[in-house]
């Protein structure tokens, strides 16, 4: 379902005379439907920018980086968008919305862009942030009120509204306490269960070592470190 291969990046330091600093190169990695995989390595390896290049934030100077038969390395703005409506998901650390949009609407959202019908859509949404332990008096203030955790556990419902045939987590259990963790465990084990791919970030070893298939090192993907 993601097929990358030998993908390489490097960044170009317009304010130094347009150096480039190359920091991946020949990259392969393939995650099946129903497989999560974690990406590993020291802070600064790569992790992130690969998760990037994946979700088509970062342009790769090689390779190609397939998912749902689209090479995301080649693909037109307009494809891409297109992928990540349908077939692509990504939970960040970050929830990013419009502010004074409810909550239950920003969870919502993902389902009413694919044609859920609304009161379907909203009640998908309504079951995982109930799921989150969100409580229903905040469902219609925007979530940009919330705390941090409760910023972070409506952002893992609004990546779980639609059920994407692949995913990418970073950090998904980051900061939760353990009841809220155990539910997002459980979510991403049902998603591999209908057979999603996953491709992760867990410092959670505990997490990443009941969810995850494999780990991929990404310290092999640095040019003079492999």
């Amino acid at each position: 379902m993601i097929e990358i291969d030998n993908l390489s990046k490097s960044f170009t330091l317009h304010n130094q005379g347009g150096a480039e600093i190359p920091v991946m190169a020949g990259a392969s990695l393939r995650v099946a439907a129903g497989e999560c995989v974690a990406l590993t390595g020291a802070s600064g390896a790569g992790k992130s920018t690969l998760m990037r290049m994946i979700y088509g934030n970062y342009l790769c100077q090689s390779g190609s980086i397939i998912v749902g038969g689209v090479d995301i390395a080649r693909a037109e703005p307009r494809e891409i968008l297109a992928l990540r409506r349908e077939v692509l998901g990504y939970v960040s650390q970050f929830l990013r919305v419009v502010p004074r949009v409810p909550t239950l609407d920003v969870v919502a959202e993902p389902l009413l862009i694919v044609g859920e019908d609304e009161s379907r859509a909203r009640e998908r949404a309504a079951e995982l942030l109930a799921r989150l332990n969100i409580p229903e008096r905040l469902w219609s203030l925007s979530p940009t009120t919330f705390s941090g955790g409760e910023q972070q556990r409506v952002n893992i419902a609004r990546g779980f509204a639609h059920d994407y045939p692949a995913l990418l987590l970073d950090e998904p259990t980051a900061s939760l306490d353990a009841a809220n963790r155990e539910v997002v465990m459980s979510m991403i084990e049902a998603a591999k269960a209908r057979g999603a791919a996953i491709i992760g970030i867990f410092h959670d070893e505990a997490a990443r070592d009941r969810l995850c298939d494999r780990v991929v090192d990404v310290t092999r993907f640095v040019p003079g470190l492999a």
